[in-house]
C-alpha cells in the first residue's frame, strides 16, 4: 500500500521578488511610497535653497530652457515624455508610482521650498553645506524607499532600473553614469551647475546602493537581474529572485 502523496502548497504567482514587496501589505507599500516621494521633494528643496547647485536632471532642464525660450515647467514635462519612451527598449512598464511620482513631487514642491527657508533663514555657509549634502543622502535614500516597493518608479528612476535590470551593473554604476551624462549634456546647453551638482551626480548613487541593503525598507531590491544562460545546459537561471542591489 502506497502513501498519500502530500498535498502540494498553493504557490503565490510571480517572480520572489515581487513576492517580497507585495509581503509588505498594501498600506505599508502606499505610506512608504508616499513619504518616500515627501522625502524627494524635501531634499530638493534643500538643495535648491542652498544654492550651490541644481540636480542633474534640473541642470538639464535649464539648459533646455535656454536653448529653445520654454518655460521650466515645459522643459520638465517633454523631458519626462522623452524619458519615458526609453523604456520601451527596456521593457519597463509605468505603474502607480510613476504617476503619483509626478502629482506628489509636483505639489510638494513649493511648500517645501517655503519652509526650508522659513527653517534656514539666510543660511551662511556652513548651513548651506550642511543643507546640500543632507539633501543628497536624504534624495538617495528617498529614492530606494520609494521604488522599493515596487509600485513604479518615476520617469527618470524608471531609466535607471530599466538600465540595471537589462545590463545586469549596479545600481551605483548605473544611477551615477546616467547623472554624469545629464550633467555634461545640461552644461552644454548652458545649465548652470556648482560643487553640490557634482556631488549629487557622484555620491546618490552610492547612498541608494547603500540603502538597498535595508531589506527592511527595500525587501526584493530595487530591480530584477537579466537572465544569465546557465553554464551546464544554457538555460536562464535565477534571475528574477535577486534583487538588483544585492552588492
Amino acid at each position: 500500500m502506497t502513501s498519500p502523496t502530500p498535498a502540494r502548497r498553493a504557490r503565490v504567482p510571480g517572480p520572489p521578488v515581487a513576492r517580497d514587496a507585495v509581503a509588505l501589505g498594501p498600506v505599508r507599500r502606499g505610506v512608504q511610497l508616499v513619504l518616500g516621494l515627501l522625502g524627494y521633494a524635501w531634499s530638493m528643496a534643500m538643495l535648491l535653497h542652498a544654492s550651490m547647485g541644481a540636480m542633474p536632471w534640473d541642470v538639464l532642464s535649464q539648459g533646455l530652457v535656454r536653448t529653445t525660450g520654454l518655460s521650466f515647467g515645459a522643459v520638465t514635462g517633454i523631458v519626462s515624455a522623452a524619458v519615458l519612451a526609453m523604456w520601451v527598449p527596456l521593457r519597463q512598464r509605468p505603474g502607480i508610482g510613476t504617476v503619483a511620482n509626478a502629482v506628489v513631487i509636483s505639489v510638494a514642491i513649493g511648500p517645501f521650498l517655503t519652509a526650508v527657508a522659513v527653517l534656514v533663514p539666510d543660511p551662511g555657509t556652513t548651513a548651506r553645506v550642511a543643507l546640500a549634502v543632507g539633501g543628497i543622502v536624504l534624495n538617495g535614500v528617498s529614492t530606494a524607499a520609494y521604488i522599493g516597493v515596487r509600485l513604479g518608479p518615476g520617469p527618470r528612476d524608471g531609466l535607471m532600473t530599466g538600465l540595471v535590470a537589462r545590463t545586469g551593473w549596479s545600481v551605483r554604476l548605473v544611477k551615477t553614469g546616467i547623472e554624469v551624462v545629464v550633467v555634461l549634456v545640461g552644461v552644454l546647453l548652458g545649465g548652470t551647475f556648482g560643487w553640490a551638482t557634482i556631488a549629487y551626480a557622484l555620491g546618490v548613487g552610492p547612498v541608494v546602493q547603500a540603502t538597498v541593503r535595508w531589506r527592511w525598507l527595500v525587501p526584493a531590491g530595487l530591480a530584477d537581474r537579466a537572465p544569465r544562460a546557465d553554464r551546464r545546459n544554457g538555460s536562464p537561471r535565477g534571475a528574477a529572485g535577486r534583487g538588483a542591489a544585492r552588492g
